[in-house]
């Protein structure tokens, strides 16, 4: 297949010709000043940031004192009849756990959406008695995390478990909030690496509380990531570099599972490599793909990318027509930090400062606007069955999806499909990214909302400016309250699709909104309009 460069148990291959930019990586002793810390490698505006973000490099080594305390926890969690683990995160705080639990199987519910749906299905009073809560918000205020803290507390006290205080982790950063909460109302407690950001969480108490809560021996994935620690800059085989110069490559990288045991890695480098490189106009766009050769993965924008657990580094069947551009196997915790190393050596290479997010607070500060003043009004331009129109000239679903694929016919352009709806109830809706695949010559990613906002949202608004957005929005069947707030779960999801669209609005991007009034009618109306197009 081409170059090849294994060490620390994992392997990455490529036909991909990234010579010259693996040499001057080398050349230039870039690894070695990233394993030393070096924050002037990307330049004087990046320096400060960079300064107080490379704790990532080596932070399993710091997590090994989690261990004891986090399996004394589980076992005092197990005497009180607790067996289930939901998470409270967004971004950061919640991709690493939710790969890790799909990966091992551990049955973790990931709550990092506003979705009333989604997160009434986990207060029934049979599942929540046997449940444990991580809240895990790096700066202790995550609106979304907050207010599912909420719902949880009063579905605790609606119960009748009025000492509820023992059925709540907080995992933050030192000096939050978070950290005051739990104190004051006695719940537990971990303290993550404030030198880590939250996209280069996943070894940190991020990653690792919930899922060994949930039973992973995350020793394992610490002992992984050291291994492959100790090939950072050999002078031998240096995956991570091969691998970093591929994502610098094209504009484009698609990423799908190879089915060899690690399960949901692309949703995690999503955001690793979204939010790291999608700014100043320019960066790397991540597709994540629903499977190998999927719709959208090739094309001469592109480079396709395989990830496995598989120890032999290359898949064992299949023609050469059919290889991926790379290929990246190796044990789950060494694949976390090989990504980590390899999207700050192309940030690196592309120019890009990789720890800032500077265009994040955006869509935030227009949702609390409009949760201050109330939700702009709109009217459909069109309503076809179950299905309202907005931002489109066309009377019907068919005619809004054919416009947007029309507008995606330029060069470099991408279409971004977001969707506010409930991603376990209304996942058939996820269909959607590839038939547009199939229909057109672009990249098509797909987000769910508000979980995108903490990943691809940035390069939506900081990178190449040539996006064609697609939102999906839909009526509630049931709303729920948030506790001490005066706007509801369905009231905060509808402010933040509409803060998105208007940061999105205000750089004169294509957009087209189509609200279901019905979610299951709706969602049929879309595949059926979709599938209509040649």
């Amino acid at each position: 297949m081409g170059k090849m460069e294994a060490a620390g148990g994992l392997a990455v291959t490529t036909g991909v010709d990234v010579n010259a930019a693996v040499e001057r990586l080398r050349a230039e002793g870039i690894p070695a000043k990233v394993a030393a810390k070096d924050a002037t490698l990307w330049g004087p505006d990046a320096e400060a940031e960079a300064a107080i973000r490379l704790g990532w490099v080596d932070t399993f080594v710091k997590s090994k004192e989690l261990l004891a305390p986090l399996a004394k926890l589980r076992a005092e969690l197990g005497e009180q009849g607790v067996d289930h683990i939901a998470l409270a995160g967004m971004g950061g705080s919640s991709l690493a756990p939710e790969v890790i639990s799909r990966t091992l199987d551990l049955g973790i519910s990931i709550l990092d959406t506003t979705d009333p749906g989604q997160i009434l299905a986990e207060l029934g009073e049979a599942k929540l008695r046997r449940t444990a809560v991580v809240v895990s918000s790096k700066s202790g205020s995550t609106v979304e995390t907050d207010s599912q803290r909420r719902a949880f507390e009063k579905a605790f006290e609606a119960i009748g478990v009025t000492e509820h205080a023992g059925r709540f982790v907080f995992v933050t950063d030192p000096g939050s909030a978070l950290e005051s909460l739990a104190n004051e109302q006695g719940s537990h407690l971990f303290l993550a690496d404030a030198t880590v950001g939250g996209r280069y969480s996943a070894l940190t108490a991020f990653g690792l509380v919930p899922t060994a809560l949930a039973g992973a021996d995350v020793s394992e994935l610490i002992d992984q990531a050291e291994a492959f620690a100790a090939t950072i800059g050999s002078e031998d085989d240096d995956p991570a570099v091969v691998l970093g110069a591929v994502i610098a490559a094209k504009p484009t990288i698609t990423i799908a599972d190879d089915g060899t045991g690690v399960v949901g890695l692309g949703d995690w480098a999503e955001q690793l490599i979204a939010e790291s490189l999608g700014k100043d106009g320019k960066g790397t766009l991540p597709v994540v793909l629903e499977g190998p050769a999927a719709a959208g993965a090739r094309g001469s924008d592109r480079v396709y990318a395989t990830v496995g657990g598989s120890s032999t580094g290359l898949p064992t069947s299949g023609s050469a027509l059919a290889m991926p551009d790379v290929v990246v196997n190796g044990p789950l915790g060494a694949q976390f930090l090989a990504w980590e190393l390899a999207t700050a050596y192309a940030g690196y290479l592309i120019g890009i400062d990789p720890f800032n997010q500077p265009n994040v607070t955006e869509s935030k500060n227009n949702t609390n606007r409009i949760l201050a003043d109330g939700l702009p009004e709109e009217r459909p331009h069109a309503v076809d069955g179950a299905v309202e129109i907005y931002g489109s000239h066309a009377g019907t679903v068919a005619g809004a999806l054919g416009e947007l694929i029309t507008d995606a016919d330029t060069a470099d352009a991408y279409i971004a499909v977001m969707a506010y709806l409930d991603r376990i109830d209304d996942a058939e809706v996820a269909k959607l990214r590839a038939e547009l695949a199939e229909r057109t010559g672009a990249p098509v990613t797909w987000g769910w909302g508000p979980r995108f906002l903490h990943s691809t949202g940035q390069f939506h608004k900081g990178g190449r400016q040539t996006g064609v957005f697609l939102q999906i929005t839909g009526a509630a069947a049931e709303d729920l309250d948030i506790p001490g707030r005066d706007y509801t779960f369905a009231g905060l999801q509808a402010a933040q699709a509409a803060g998105d669209r208007q940061a999105l609005e205000s750089r004169e991007r294509p957009l087209v909104r189509l609200h279901l009034t019905d979610r299951k009618r709706g969602v049929n109306q879309l595949l059926h309009a979709v599938r209509e197009l040649s």
